[in-house]
């Protein structure tokens, strides 16, 4: 996510710094590259977010045993996987 925070934070910068900036930004997100770092970027946010949310939740006291912390894990990575090919075909 380090890696797309730099990334995020240049195009920003170039964007919004002249019209020709936001063109170039707008033109390198309509190539393919810039869709596949779109959906990376994406894709590492939204398994913060849902291991963040597991995590808030073993906090509180549940699935904190061996079988049911290894299910909530696989249920977790099986949002992730769906929630990335969801996003991809949606940015694509």
């Amino acid at each position: 996510m380090f890696f797309a925070l730099l990334f995020v934070i240049y195009a920003w910068a170039t964007s919004v710094a002249s019209i020709e900036g936001y063109n170039s930004v707008n033109s390198m997100m309509d190539a393919w590259y810039g869709k596949v770092i779109s959906i990376g970027t994406l894709s590492a946010l939204s398994y913060h977010i849902i291991g963040g949310i597991r995590h808030g939740v073993m906090d509180m006291g549940y699935w904190e045993e061996l079988d049911s912390g290894n299910n909530s894990a696989r249920i977790a990575m099986g949002m992730w996987v769906v929630l990335t090919i969801v996003l991809g075909v949606i940015l694509w």
